[in-house]
């Protein structure tokens, strides 16, 4: 019989837990729960035995994977999967997935939500803007940034993309419109929604330089990684430009600075909220669930990143 543990500091919804556990008893597996937990010996504890484990935010280290002597396969709910040592995960034979596209609408919606509220100065009772009409850029155009694009466009809004690893005609079939470089999407946009992942060539990528293309009443939206963001350069933005606005659903490591100089052009929610809905929460976890009995089953690897 397969073990499988769901670890989640942050946990899935009840309802969510009793979908993942119910494809795992028609498996035949049997299912351990780990959540809330605060000291990082909880997680090598309970990963020691197990055959297949599905995280959230929780970070799958190298001694995390080298602690898991039977496991055979992490399963990250959701889209990104920079918490998972991927190296450790190939050197110990263990096959590392995440769960494209099931928590894309809600970080989409979410997206859309946090424009509208800084476009309104966060309902404080003076004039705001509109977003008819306005530009938007995507930067990239996977799962999040289409949804995104198809719901600013039902605003009114023209929409553009750069993205390098989709065919121009994929994403003017959308009826978007395609720009040739980051830096010609940023000069473009009153607004950029940004959905890149956090890796080498990424992280600290949205410098000063790029976001001072933007025009008069530039604003970022960050539903991607912090990691992503050059701070110093965020900053300086801030400072030099009382134009721009910056808002997100993960607060940088200089929020505080935000707080005592820029109220009104900025907005940060409390915790990453992209997946925190309840529709969401079930998809991604059902999907996490399913893609561990394909593989321990039938060998399938669709969804394997390393």
């Amino acid at each position: 019989m397969a073990k499988v543990l769901i670890a989640t500091e942050k946990p899935f919804a009840p309802a969510a837990v009793n979908s993942i556990k119910e494809v795992f008893n028609k498996a035949g597996y049997e299912t351990v729960l780990l959540e809330k937990y605060t000291d990082k010996a909880d997680l090598l504890n309970a990963v020691a035995d197990v055959d297949a484990m599905i995280i959230r935010s929780d970070k799958a280290t190298k001694e995390v994977i080298n602690t898991a002597k039977n496991l055979k396969i992490i399963v990250r709910a959701g889209a990104g999967y920079d918490n998972i040592d991927l190296e450790a995960a190939t050197a110990n034979n263990v096959v590392a997935m995440n769960t494209p596209g099931q928590n894309s609408n809600a970080v989409a919606e979410l997206a859309l939500g946090m424009m509208v509220l800084i476009a309104r100065g966060g309902y404080n009772g003076k004039p705001g803007t509109e977003l008819k009409g306005k530009k938007l850029g995507i930067h990239a155009y996977g799962h999040v940034g289409k949804l995104v694009g198809n719901i600013a466009k039902g605003f009114g809004m023209e929409v553009y993309a750069f993205d390098p690893f989709i065919e121009s005609s994929v994403i003017e079939a959308d009826g978007v419109k395609v720009v040739n470089s980051v830096e010609e999407l940023y000069k473009t946009c009153n607004y950029v929604s940004l959905h890149i992942p956090a890796n080498d060539k990424t992280k600290n990528s949205i410098n000063f330089n790029l976001l001072n293309n933007m025009p008069e009443g530039g604003t970022l939206i960050n539903t991607a990684r912090k990691e992503v963001i050059d701070e110093n350069g965020l900053l300086k933005i801030m400072e030099t430009r009382n134009d721009f606005k910056y808002v997100s659903d993960i607060a940088p490591d200089c929020k505080d600075i935000f707080a005592e100089k820029y109220e009104s052009r900025f907005f940060f929610t409390p915790k990453k909220m992209g997946a925190q809905t309840a529709e969401a929460n079930i998809n991604a976890g059902i999907a996490a669930a399913t893609q561990i009995v394909n593989f321990l089953e039938n060998g399938d690897v669709a969804f394997k990143v390393n």
